[in-house]
């Protein structure tokens, strides 16, 4: 299995960050992972801007030169782990830029004049590590699921990818967070994870 991990979070001292640490370690002790990449947006400088103008149309975004290295690593992975922080209820604009850009027209998905389009990403898995200030429940009770709904139904799922995986830990600047304990729960989870 070859694994991309799309990393968003601007500093690495923060448990987003430690969170990819064990994603990374429990990854090398899974015989069932051929190669790990890394995809670091804010280290990378990943623009997450849209420009659409009269020379950069949003129909050709699938074949944008600048976002073809991106697009590579997205059809060379088996399993897309993204690692990020849920602020404001959703994932941050870094993340979001980079979504709207990659999971494109074209490349990602193809319109069939049905009602769905045919999602281009078929066979591909994904895992989404998540961490909030607020409560574990919140975002179920208080925004009806808002942050799963977007990424399992309006994202994953239109483009062909089926096999979703959460861990969305909440009450994580607390001192009674449980940091170890959820680390140890991602750790353990790609050690053994297929």
């Amino acid at each position: 299995m070859k694994m991309l991990i799309v990393y968003t979070h601007p500093n690495h001292q923060s448990l987003s960050y430690a969170f990819l640490q064990e994603v990374i370690r429990g990854s090398g002790e899974n015989t069932a992972v051929e190669e790990v990449r890394v995809l670091d947006l804010y280290e990378e400088g990943f623009n997450p801007l849209l420009v659409f103008n009269e020379t950069k149309r949003r129909r050709d975004m699938h074949k944008d030169p600048e976002l073809a290295r991106y697009r590579d690593q997205l059809i060379w992975a088996d399993k897309i782990v993204f690692v990020y922080p849920i602020w404001w209820g959703r994932p941050p604009a870094m993340l979001m830029g980079y979504i709207d850009q990659m999971f494109s027209s074209g490349f990602a998905y193809k319109d069939t004049g049905k009602m769905l389009p045919e999602g281009l990403l078929k066979g591909k898995s994904v895992v989404c590590i998540s961490s909030m200030k607020g409560p574990a429940l919140y975002p179920l009770f208080w925004l009806n699921n808002a942050h799963k709904t977007l990424m399992r139904r309006a994202l994953f799922s239109y483009v062909g990818i089926k096999q979703v995986k959460f861990f969305e830990f909440g009450g994580m600047e607390s001192p009674r967070g449980k940091h170890k304990e959820k680390l140890n729960k991602v750790y353990h989870y790609f050690k053994k994870v297929n």
